[in-house]
């Protein structure tokens, strides 16, 4: 497109070249028409080629291409874009050009001084409107990156957002019921962290938490909190086993084993049950993980991981081994990133404890958890997202506490900075892809 925008540009160029005048009796000068002169009754002369107003775009206009080159396409100015600054996308073929303001629009329809947002620059050209004329001017909309879309006054917006590469922070309203003694703890959550995920070789998917953080507020004030958590998921082609049917006709099964690893590094927590307490840290933890399932681009899965972690407990002062086991998923229900669902179950046991007083000697962990995040709203391109989060958990590793379930349901918002547009998305505007 680039050659053939060039091409055009000198096509245009050569066309501005005058024939020189053949040289001859100088022409007579007329006098100047005094201010008081009859007015001619001869009719108005036909508009020329510079009277051309060129169209501002409407909602139903056209959407310039992201491919090939923009050129910068100099108009005579009109009432509404007075600048007479333009952007051009032409087909040379058709002889025809998408053209559209390169300035954002007030209400009125009038340029501002906002230049377009999220395009690329045009490449400059000195083209006279005579020679574009040749081509057909059709007002457009400015193109707009994949994920995000333009309206017909030039202003762009983010419709597609990932939201496993972002900084978020959230609030939520948390009350926890205790099974064992009827009671409520009326609780707020304030969480953070920071989300990253980018592709590697082989059909590998990487994804790696930084700061994992909530805080419980109010009644037994607690916290969890992981300084960094990562995992890698991947696609195998080749089938673990194989396996070959003949009832009837001789069918082939492929087996896959997409195996993967996950690890956490200095995860916290804080337990708080009625008038005791205990605080625990695991230095390290390292899983192999299987997909049961997982979507073509490895964002979405449904696994199960098994491994060991060490563990500190800070309250009795020893070191522990946990080996847990859980089933989990992770899965985006749509192209646009909107509506998020998680949920897992995790069992956990602590082995090589010393014996502390009112608590097992080999205590057991069991976490339960479903939750379901979706976009709200966006402030500065940045999604505001509605959070919901079931879970439970039964636990006999806090001394003097009583075994048994506790419960919590959250509700709150979470607010995300530096959420782009998915891997995955389109370049068309949104219900249109």
């Amino acid at each position: 497109m680039l050659v053939s925008a060039v091409t055009l540009g000198c096509a245009l160029l050569l066309g501005q070249t005058e024939v020189p005048a053949v040289a001859g009796p100088e022409a007579p000068v007329e006098a100047p028409v005094e201010a008081n002169a009859v007015l001619s009754s001869e009719p108005p002369r036909t508009p020329g080629p510079w009277d051309f107003q060129m169209a501002i775009p409407d909602a139903a206009s056209p959407q310039q291409s992201n491919e090939g080159q923009a050129l910068c396409l100099p108009l005579p100015p009109t009432p509404a874009v007075p600048s007479g600054q333009w952007r051009a996308r032409c087909d040379d073929a058709r002889k025809e050009c998408l053209v559209s303001p390169a300035h954002e629009l007030d209400s009125k329809g009038h340029e501002n001084d906002q230049p377009l947002q999220r395009v690329d620059r045009c490449l400059p050209l000195m083209l006279t409107l005579e020679k574009a004329l040749e081509y057909r001017l059709v007002p457009a909309i400015a193109e707009a990156p994949p994920g995000w879309y333009r309206d017909e006054r030039g202003r762009v917006l983010q419709y597609n957002f990932d939201l496993h590469r972002r900084v978020r922070l959230g609030g939520a309203w948390a009350p926890r019921w205790l099974r064992e003694t009827d009671g409520v703890d009326e609780r707020v959550r304030v969480d953070f962290g920071v989300d990253l995920e980018w592709p590697g070789e082989s059909d590998r998917l990487h994804r790696m938490t930084l700061l994992d953080t909530e805080l419980y507020l109010g009644d037994a004030a607690s916290y969890e909190a992981t300084l960094l958590r990562y995992d890698f998921r991947s696609q195998n082609d080749a089938p673990l086993f194989r396996v070959t049917t003949f009832y009837g006709r001789a069918r082939r099964f492929d087996v896959h084993a997409n195996l993967g690893f996950w690890m956490e590094v200095l995860h916290g927590e804080q337990v708080r049950r009625e008038d005791v307490h205990a605080d625990f840290l695991s230095l390290a933890a390292t899983h192999v993980t299987l997909d049961l399932w997982h979507s073509e681009d490895l964002v979405s899965y449904v696994r199960v991981r098994a491994g060991p972690s060490v563990e500190r407990d800070r309250t009795n002062g020893f070191f522990t081994l946990v080996p847990a086991a859980a089933l989990e998923g992770d899965l985006t229900l749509d192209r646009d990133g909107f509506h998020h669902v998680r949920f897992g179950a995790e069992a956990q046991k602590v082995l090589l404890a010393e014996r502390v007083e009112g608590r097992p000697l080999r205590p057991e962990r069991l976490r339960l958890r479903a939750g379901y995040e979706v976009i709200a709203l966006a402030i500065n391109d940045q999604p505001v997202s509605l959070t919901l989060d079931g879970r439970g958990t039964w636990r006999d590793d806090v001394a003097n506490a009583p075994a048994g379930w506790e419960w919590s349901a959250q509700a709150g918002l979470r607010f995300s900075l530096w959420a782009p547009a998915r891997r995955s998305a389109p370049a068309s505007a949104p219900g249109k892809g």
